[in-house]
C-alpha cells in the first residue's frame, strides 16, 4: 500500500509520535497550523469517514479516546482545541487514511481552516 499513515504506521516512516495503543497513533504535523496539531491516526486503513463500514466503525471508539488523551497529555484540554476531519480532496484532504487534526495551543475563534 502506498499511503502514507500506513508507512508511518509500520515505522517505514520517522514520526514525533504524541501517544500510540493498539488501535490508534498520534504523531505532530509536520506543517502546523498552531502551536500544537496533532495528527489521530487509526490503525486500520480506512480511506475516510465517508468509507466507514458497519465493520470499520469500532476505529471511531478508540480514536475519539485518543482524541482526548492527546488533549490532555499536550495540555489543550484545559484550554480548548479544535477537531477536524476533512472529508475528500475538495476538503482539503490530502492523504486518504481517516485521520483528524487535533489543534490548540490559541485562541482558534472561529475561524475555520
Amino acid at each position: 500500500m502506498d499511503c502514507i499513515f500506513c508507512k508511518i504506521i509500520a515505522g517505514e516512516i520517522p514520526s514525533k509520535k504524541v501517544y500510540e495503543d493498539d488501535d490508534v497513533v498520534a504523531f505532530y504535523d509536520i506543517h502546523p497550523e498552531a502551536p500544537v496539531h496533532v495528527l489521530v491516526v487509526p490503525k486500520h486503513h480506512v480511506e475516510g469517514i465517508q468509507d466507514l463500514s458497519e465493520e470499520s466503525y469500532r476505529v471511531l471508539k478508540p480514536v475519539h479516546q485518543a482524541i482526548q488523551k492527546v488533549a490532555k497529555m499536550t495540555g489543550i484540554d484545559k484550554t480548548g482545541y479544535r477537531v477536524i476531519a476533512n472529508c475528500g480532496p475538495g476538503a482539503g484532504q490530502t492523504v486518504l487514511h481517516l485521520h483528524y487534526h487535533v489543534l490548540g495551543g490559541k485562541d482558534l475563534g472561529v475561524k475555520l481552516l
